[in-house]
């Protein structure tokens, strides 16, 4: 659409702290008033907004994005998108190593097992680990600690969360994230370990590389709304 306004900014609004449309405040798809944890995001938020020219682009404001996806899909559902959160360690990247290629198999070994230690001692859950994609029964029974860490988040902790796990098929991955072990850079690249390998070996065609530029800054914006929300 058209930008229709032609002034944006943060805003106290009904609900804590917002964005205003020429003084009008902006509302979710679902008509809620969109509000945010921090002024810093509503400062970030509204300056998405005022970045449009001639059209608003959504794609171009992913910040906004997050927080809609935040207000209208998780927090209404928060058990529902914990329970296909939750999904992801049953299938976890960090448990299908290379049973064909030694040197990738090293690189799997060094990357990825302090991770699994760390998650282990961390929420006393040892995943089982196995070569090939065949998949691999993990105790589902021992998640229990996983639920609790998952309920305990934010509505904007576990938006960051249910969006990283699937980007990067990794619940460690996207947990060590959100627990602060790894930086949104560090998530990216060990979750693109395998690519990456694959690339040293055969080279990258021109719409892999497009691709894996737009995984890398989702992965980045992701870790951009979960820092302004903790302030």
């Amino acid at each position: 659409m058209k930008r229709f306004y032609k002034q944006a900014a943060a805003a106290t609004v009904d609900g804590g702290f917002g964005v205003t449309l020429d003084g009008k405040p902006v509302r979710t798809p679902a008509g809620a008033i969109l509000t945010a944890a921090t002024p810093a995001l509503a400062e970030a938020l509204a300056a998405e907004w005022a970045e449009q020219t001639g059209e608003v682009r959504p794609l171009a404001m992913p910040l906004n994005r997050l927080a809609l996806t935040q207000q209208d899909r998780v927090g209404p559902r928060r058990e529902a998108v914990t329970t296909e959160a939750l999904a992801y360690v049953e299938s976890d990247l960090l448990c299908y190593r290379s049973g064909d290629d030694a040197t990738l198999a090293a690189r799997q070994v060094a990357a990825w097992n302090p991770l699994l230690d760390w998650f282990a001692a961390t929420y006393s859950v040892t995943l089982a680990i196995t070569e090939g994609l065949m998949p691999v029964a993990q105790d589902t029974a021992a998640l229990a600690p996983l639920r609790a860490k998952l309920d305990g988040f934010t509505d904007a902790e576990l938006t960051a969360f249910a969006l990283l796990a699937p980007a990067a098929g990794s619940f460690v991955l996207a947990l060590a994230l959100l627990d602060g072990r790894l930086s949104a850079e560090e998530t990216y690249a060990l979750s693109q370990l395998d690519e990456s390998y694959q690339i040293e070996k055969w080279g990258e065609d021109e719409e892999a590389a497009e691709r894996r530029a737009a995984l890398a800054l989702e992965f980045q914006d992701i870790g951009r709304f979960l820092a302004l929300n903790r302030g």
